[in-house]
């Protein structure tokens, strides 16, 4: 269960990781409670949210790129130092009561550091732990993040309070110079080599055309689009089953929010316990999810209903640890960080069209139908993906954790001596390469976590 941190580097990382979460929470919550205080507007608030995320939208395939090229410890050390500097100057435009577009221009800064940092975040852990080790320490990542996230959101209200939310982006920019500290502290000789894309192979063409080629991979996108717009979006669920058939109002839903981040710490120590982070595992997470998600606004009563969104947020991180597992080690290595990048791609665009669809579904024919809905569609669309997928693998097995095609030409770089030496995780969004679509929320608008 706790494999991954019999490896030095990896015990450094995941406290740094825990720490800047937890920055990054206490941001969000300053950010988003001084646009609504200045503006009285949720779409304001929404607006700033946006404004984050498009730069993953439209730069991320050649952020991807540049990770496959660049040495990923230079780009995380200078994204890291960009968001300190960022953070410094919300901080000042808070304090200073600029007006609301800076705060908005640097909230989109924050979202194009973070847009190119993903995909080098991703290839960094891979370089933290070994292979047979990526995966549990993905489990563990989305545990740092939920733990991260309940404190970083209870500190930050009542840091708020006493001192103001100057001071929370502050205490932000320390965090990412936290996260500084490690890496350069890391002992580059422990790092595992990876490999980094030719010339002849670089570029977001190249990916594009590698990745055309990997049905497999396809698939896991294919389904995780599916999964990540009607089966992640609980925030908007929950509010409407609280406003509506439970009639718990404010208050329960964010009790239901708090159960479901517990789901989430829980869900994150079962998937530490798995050993092969197989498709089969992937499938039945996803099945079993949906099912849960189906039936889950008729259980009777707001207890039922908190009781069922346990296993739901649980299964949902089994899902997220094993999908970004199998991308990332079914994937060569010098495509990863394409690949990365396309997977934070998709699951921007399925948050972006997913929220909106729940609302509308929950709008016009109920908030429990709009469960039942979406939960058969994502059953549906799992069986077909199970169908296909092992019509791709049936006959053409792979042993667990290659890659699926070793005739990619690469060039292997070894660990890194220095600075000029290229180094070989999501939504990726997230410090190891998970897409986070259920755990990092707006956190993704400020970091990849």
């Amino acid at each position: 269960m706790l494999r991954a941190f019999s490896s030095r580097n990896y015990r450094l990382w995941a406290l740094a990781d825990l720490v800047s979460v937890t920055g990054t929470w206490m941001q969000v919550l300053g950010l988003n409670w001084v646009v609504m205080e200045r503006t009285g507007s949720a779409t304001s608030v929404g607006l700033s949210v946006a404004l984050s995320t498009i730069p993953a939208m439209v730069c991320g395939p050649w952020a991807g790129a540049l990770a496959d090229r660049v040495s990923p410890r230079r780009i995380i050390l200078a994204g890291e130092t960009l968001h300190v500097l960022i953070a410094l100057a919300l901080a000042l435009t808070v304090w200073a009561g600029l007006p609301l577009p800076v705060l908005f221009g640097l909230t989109a800064a924050a979202g194009l550091v973070g847009t190119f940092e993903g995909p080098a975040l991703g290839r960094f852990a891979s370089q933290v732990v070994p292979r047979v080790h990526l995966g549990n320490a993905l489990a563990w990542n989305s545990v740092m993040n939920s733990v991260g996230r309940v404190l970083g959101m209870s500190l930050a209200g009542v840091l708020a309070a006493v001192v103001g939310e100057p001071l929370l982006f502050c205490l932000n920019a320390v965090s990412f110079g936290a996260v500084i500290v490690t890496v350069l502290a890391m002992r580059t000789t422990q790092f595992h080599p990876l490999a980094v894309s030719k010339p002849e192979h670089a570029g977001v063409r190249a990916g594009l055309r590698y990745l055309r080629t990997r049905h497999v991979l396809l698939v896991l996108l294919a389904l995780g689009f599916v999964l990540s717009s009607l089966g992640r979006n609980y925030q908007v669920s929950m509010a409407a089953m609280a406003e509506g058939p439970l009639g718990a109002g404010s208050a329960g839903y964010g009790t239901l929010s708090s159960v479901f981040a517990v789901g989430t710490v829980l869900g994150g120590l079962l998937a530490a316990r798995i050993k092969d982070f197989t498709l089969p595992v992937l499938l039945v997470a996803a099945g079993v999810t949906s099912v849960l998600q189906a039936i889950s606004g008729y259980v009777p009563g707001f207890a039922g209903f908190a009781l069922v969104l346990l296993p739901i947020a649980a299964g949902a991180v089994v899902i997220d640890t094993v999908k970004s597992t199998r991308l990332q080690l079914d994937a060569a290595d010098s495509m990863r960080g394409r690949v990365l990048a396309v997977q934070g791609t998709v699951a921007g665009g399925a948050g972006a069209l997913g929220a909106p669809a729940l609302g509308w579904l929950s709008e016009r024919f109920g908030p429990q139908e709009a469960l039942l809905v979406s939960g058969l569609v994502t059953l549906v669309a799992t069986a077909v993906a199970a169908g296909v997928l092992r019509s791709l693998t049936r006959g053409h097995s792979t042993p667990a954790g290659r890659p699926e095609s070793a005739a990619e030409p690469v060039t292997r770089a070894g660990a890194d001596p220095g600075p000029a030496r290229s180094l070989s995780p999501a939504w990726s969004r997230d410090r190891f390469g998970t897409s986070s679509d259920l755990t990092s929320g707006l956190a993704d608008s400020y970091k990849t976590r």
